[in-house]
């Protein structure tokens, strides 16, 4: 059973909020602007979530690690470029391409969680391996590739949204 207070508990809240933060902060950039409120709880939960993945248990790299660590790295890029850059000149497109790239990770996790967790997805990919979860990935792949480029394009300029 799910416990909310236990670390996993806490670990899954922090991947929630940041996945349910990262819809309007998409949107936002999909129509070219910055919204600070939800900018600021995605990008601290989206770093705090993958920086919690690393505390569990293990005994050598695997895999969530990898995305982890990559995941960590395109968060503080984000950041970096929204509030040490301040979205100046190349920062702009670097930080639409950073913050989409981390929201995918966040989903690119859920769907594979989701084939782990939710039984009657469970039943349709038991190894992770079968077309069904490979064809879900794909298309949050191909949909997260055309709506970074997009998002890169109308990102040409800053405004803050309230």
């Amino acid at each position: 059973m799910f416990n909310p207070l236990s670390f996993v508990g806490f670990h899954t809240w922090l991947s929630l909020i940041a996945i349910l933060a990262g819809f309007p902060v998409a949107a936002g950039l999909l129509r070219g602007h910055v919204s600070p409120r939800w900018t600021g709880v995605f990008l601290s939960t989206a770093f705090a979530t993958s920086a919690t993945g690393f505390g569990f248990p293990f005994s050598g790299v695997l895999p969530s690690h990898i995305i982890g660590g990559v995941a960590l790295v395109l968060a503080v890029v984000a950041g970096f470029a929204l509030y040490g850059r301040m979205l100046i000149g190349p920062w702009r497109g670097i930080y639409a391409i950073t913050a989409m790239l981390s929201f995918y990770l966040l989903l690119f996790v859920l769907v594979a969680q989701s084939f782990q967790k939710v039984p009657a997805l469970r039943a349709l990919a038991p190894t992770g391996s079968e077309p069904p979860f490979a064809i879900a990935e794909g298309l949050l792949l191909v949909a997260f590739i055309g709506l970074t480029w997009l998002a890169a394009r109308r990102f040409t300029s800053y405004r803050v949204a309230a």
